[in-house]
């Protein structure tokens, strides 16, 4: 198994493993529910959307009969993914303190997040497409 297919299927894990913390935090201390955003975006964008990136990397490959188009590409992806999402995470606990430099981080946390995402797309696009030459194993 390649390692950022390992590295997307552990950080899924751990971002469950955080937003069910956050979670557990808001119903023992209801106060705590104006972190709410960061809660869903922990398990959305975390869990879910990152455990999506690990199978997706690990089984399209295997299904269409076609190497992965940018092994790099996806190592880039998984640094995106979690840096915006880190920083969405900051900029939506920062939020309810009013403090200046939670839209900034919520802005480039939004940013980093979905080019992640595009480069995703782009890369299970042309892997799925298979290659006219070789595929690049960088």
């Amino acid at each position: 198994m390649e390692w950022f297919v390992k590295a997307f299927l552990k950080s899924s894990i751990s971002w469950l493993g955080l937003g069910v913390t956050l979670g557990v935090a808001m119903a023992v201390h209801p106060q705590f529910i104006v972190y709410r955003p960061a809660h869903v975006h922990m398990n959305l964008l975390g869990f879910v959307t990152m455990m999506i990136y690990g199978v997706a990397y690990h089984v399209i490959p295997r299904f269409t009969g076609h190497q992965l188009r940018n092994r790099r590409l996806a190592a880039v992806q998984w640094w995106l993914a979690n840096a915006g999402l880190l920083l969405m995470v900051v900029g939506f606990c920062l939020a309810p303190h009013a403090v200046s430099a939670a839209p900034v981080a919520l802005g480039a946390g939004g940013v980093l997040s979905a080019t992640a995402a595009y480069c995703f797309v782009y890369n299970i696009w042309r892997t799925i497409d298979g290659a006219q030459h070789p595929a690049v194993r960088t």
